[in-house]
């Protein structure tokens, strides 16, 4: 057994994408709690104490907590792809159960321990962040947590896979999205902002991109497997059409939020990520090639992580 092809199966790439709400909701939270102190305490500097995140436990707990359902995400595509031969002819990264590097036996192993790892990590989390005093909301979270792990695992295994009926979508903009923002902002809040799912819904509609154009990029062969995604739903060019609204719904969400939290120009730090995602736009919209959009998934993951620090950083200036 090649420790290599693990982690090739883990998909580090991706990682990034799936940190980025957890950064985001992270330094909104932090620096919510900040502004509650310096009402409290004359003393406190609200723009040092709101980068004391990088010190908090719940913020690095939340983060291997998440990069651990992401690589589970990723096992268990492999997986269920694999088994099921949607992977024989996959453009882009190579894929292990299909390529034989990992067995599927091999690969159901990582699975189980990656997601015990995770539950482990999630527990420390839910208890560092709430502690004896609020079992209702550590109990919330740990419903939550599970929920992720299920999440992770049914995308692609299994004859019910949500990935095979084009719901996949939903769910990424559901986990990537409002989850993680939301979720993380509350883990250091205690508390909820309506204005916190403006940034959420720009996460999740950006998560929602990547998984659009890997969908496109791979529409010949899913349709080939009966893997029903919604690229494969609604063709290429409608697809194109819906990729463009992600974007710049993406975009409109973010600007709602500043506008009504609005202090200083600072706050539009965050349009620097955009100029990278709107060249994506026109390279989707001039694609003939499926397999050539390939490249383009790493350009929007790391704009979208890009974005979520920029958006951070531009809150916390102000």
């Amino acid at each position: 057994m090649d420790v290599r092809n693990f982690i090739k199966a883990a998909r580090l790439r991706t990682l990034p994408l799936s940190i980025s709400g957890i950064i985001l909701g992270s330094f909104l939270g932090n620096k919510k709690n900040m502004i509650i102190l310096s009402e409290n305490y004359s003393d406190t500097n609200i723009f040092i104490g709101s980068f004391s995140i990088f010190q908090s436990p719940i913020f690095w707990l939340a983060i291997f907590t998440t990069i651990g359902f992401q690589v589970l995400s990723n096992f268990a595509n492999d997986y269920g792809d694999g088994i099921k031969g949607t992977d024989n002819n996959r453009k882009g990264e190579a894929r292990m159960v299909s390529t034989g590097a990992i067995t599927p036996i091999q690969m159901k192993n990582a699975m189980v321990i990656t997601t015990i790892i995770s539950l482990i990590i999630a527990l420390l989390l839910i208890f560092v962040a709430f502690g004896h005093e609020n079992f209702k909301y550590s109990f919330l979270f740990f419903i939550l947590g599970i929920a992720s792990i299920a999440a992770a695992i049914k995308y692609t295994v299994g004859k019910s896979a949500y990935g095979y009926s084009g719901l996949g979508d939903l769910f990424v903009f559901l986990f990537f999205g409002l989850l993680s923002v939301v979720g993380s902002y509350f883990l250091f809040t205690k508390q909820l902002n309506i204005f916190i799912f403006l940034p959420a819904i720009s996460i999740g509609l950006l998560s929602t991109a990547v998984l659009n154009l890997n969908n496109m990029r791979d529409q010949i062969e899913d349709k080939q497997y009966s893997k029903n995604t919604l690229v494969v739903k609604l063709g290429s060019q409608k697809s194109k059409l819906y990729h463009y609204f992600l974007i710049i719904g993406a975009l409109i969400s973010a600007l709602v939020y500043v506008a009504s939290n609005y202090q200083s120009l600072i706050q539009y730090l965050f349009l620097i990520a955009f100029i990278p995602l709107f060249l994506n736009i026109k390279v989707v919209a001039q694609n003939i090639i499926f397999y050539e959009l390939d490249k383009e998934l790493k350009k929007v993951a790391l704009s979208t992580f890009l974005f979520a620090i920029l958006f951070g950083i531009g809150q916390i200036l102000n």
